[in-house]
């Protein structure tokens, strides 16, 4: 005999056997016992939560000869005919593969006989949203108003793609993605009965792993058990199997990135991709256990929502005081990006490499989260005491060796135009005037001039400089806030510099000479 998956062994045979939805299986049974059964009813949720199991069990237990409180009592003829498909009162449809009108035209045909044995025909319609809508409107007039002897039960994932025609006629239930308790509780139960050993903790991530999804947790733990087939189910060999990470890498990695170590972040990835991981459950590992770090941050009683051990939450909490909240949510925002990213990529490695580069150097953005990132440490150096390097001439000087000769001040000729000298005169005023993030670059910028005659602004290297290098746009609008100031086309020159002695030692400043014309212009008034 064929060997059966344990989905379908374990599939639920009455309402007692349905896990995680109770709101459902409640309001269901309460409708049979006091018998007041719809026409129509919807089904939706995500996959695996047992929206067709559910519905099959509804079937069997309006045609039950001896109906029990929990469903079907499986023995009567009805009951046995319907579970081996030979029952044509039962009539499963999917709507995939049958979606056109002739499809719902044939329904609507067979509607019109009485069921041969048991009390109802029962249509259960699996994938509706896949109908199409000369289907959906064949199928709206014997929905509204079926024979009292017929039931329509439909059943989609994605309910949004309904006409609200149909959603209209339906009593709609909705069934919830299942805990990761409740899978875990379900699937000892299914290896003590298949007399598989299995770790509690091994169990647990399988039920991580499902999402909500029954039917994957089991689909997962037959693969884990085939895959280590006669040994005990521990929590490394289900990481093997499902090509996973443990949380002591992600605590690595997490290290790594807050020393800036962009080599460490690359060689830890090396390893990971060397033993076969999977890198797109990595970066979702990665990303759930940065939003366990943010949810630790926030409050300090959520063990009912980060579902580990008390030792590893114990550790979450010492790591989470390493990283502040603003940094976090710039971290799960590269990794969100990414995850997006790889369903479609050929290169998931170098897409991974890059984002574990953007953690590291957060001057590689110029969004906000990011700059504040770069400040944040700035911040963390001058508390440490760093000293920033000196400049080469006086490491030199303080080496003994002869300093090299300096680059000569480039000198400014003295007829300085007068439209350069106004926007120098009022360049606090004009650099107000500009939106955010540019009003803050300007008003840190230094002014000189070129041998062109053109403006020259001198930004900071780094966000400062990248914001209108890199994007044309900005030098454009600064461009048009200058002329639109003096009344003239202005072209403007961008410099960028390291630290404030390379300006003073390579530009002249255009201001202190335009402040000393000025004064001259005074005393001979």
């Amino acid at each position: 005999m064929s060997y059966t998956a344990l989905y379908r062994k374990f599939r639920p045979e009455t309402f007692a056997d349905v896990k995680g939805q109770d709101h459902i299986v409640t309001t269901l049974k309460n409708q049979l016992r006091a018998n007041r059964i719809g026409h129509a009813y919807l089904f939706t949720g995500t996959r695996g939560t047992g929206k067709t199991t559910v519905a099959k069990i509804f079937a069997r237990t309006v045609n039950c000869e001896n109906p029990t409180e929990d469903g079907p009592c499986g023995e009567c003829r009805i009951c046995r005919a319907i579970a081996a498909g030979a029952s044509m009162n039962v009539i499963e449809i999917d709507a995939a593969s049958n979606n056109g009108v002739d499809n719902i035209r044939e329904i609507v045909e067979e509607v019109s006989y009485s069921p041969a044995e048991g009390k109802y025909k029962v249509y259960i319609i699996d994938e509706v949203h896949m109908l199409s809508i000369g289907a959906f409107n064949a199928l709206l007039k014997t929905l509204e108003e079926p024979p009292s002897y017929v039931i329509f039960i439909l059943a989609t994932t994605e309910v949004h793609k309904l006409p609200v025609t149909i959603l209209s006629r339906c009593q709609r239930y909705d069934f919830r993605r299942i805990t990761i308790d409740t899978i875990t509780d379900r699937m000892q139960e299914l290896i003590a009965a298949e007399e598989v050993q299995a770790e509690e903790k091994a169990l647990r991530y399988i039920a991580k792993a499902a999402d909500g999804s029954m039917r994957d947790a089991l689909s997962l733990l037959d693969q884990c058990i085939a895959f280590h087939l006669g040994k005990e189910l521990t929590y490394d060999k289900v990481l093997d199997v499902l090509g996973a990470v443990d949380t002591e890498v992600f605590s690595r990695l997490l290290r790594y990135v807050l020393d800036q170590d962009a080599l460490g972040c690359i060689q830890l990835l090396e390893d990971i991709v060397m033993q076969g991981r999977e890198l797109t459950q990595f970066v979702t590992d990665f990303t759930w256990y940065l939003r366990n770090l943010m949810l630790v941050q926030a409050s300090d009683n959520l063990e009912d929502v980060i579902d580990m051990s008390t030792d590893n939450l114990k550790r979450l909490k010492e790591e989470a005081q390493l990283v502040d909240m603003e940094r976090i949510v710039r971290y799960i925002r590269i990794f969100s990006e990414l995850s997006g990213q790889l369903r479609y990529a050929s290169q998931k490695r170098i897409l991974t490499e890059i984002a574990l580069i953007k953690l590291c150097r957060p001057e590689m953005e110029t969004d906000r989260e990011s700059v504040l990132d770069r400040i944040r440490q700035v911040e963390d150096k001058v508390e440490q005491g760093f000293v920033g390097a000196a400049a080469p001439g006086n490491v030199a000087a303080a080496g003994g060796a002869a300093a090299s000769p300096e680059k000569p001040k480039p000198q400014l000729p003295r007829a300085v135009p007068e439209d350069i000298k106004q926007i120098v005169a009022k360049w606090p005023s004009i650099a107000a005037n500009a939106d955010n993030p540019m009003r803050i670059y300007l008003k840190a910028a230094k002014l000189s001039m070129d041998n062109a005659g053109r403006l020259m602004v001198v930004l900071e290297d780094g966000v400062a400089s990248d914001y209108f290098t890199q994007y044309p746009e900005n030098k454009a609008r600064l461009e048009a806030l200058l002329s639109d100031f003096c009344g003239k086309e202005i072209e403007v020159d961008l410099q960028s510099i390291k630290n404030q002695t390379e300006f003073q030692d390579h530009y002249a400043d255009l201001s202190q000479l335009v402040h000393m014309d000025i004064e001259e212009d005074d005393e001979n008034e």
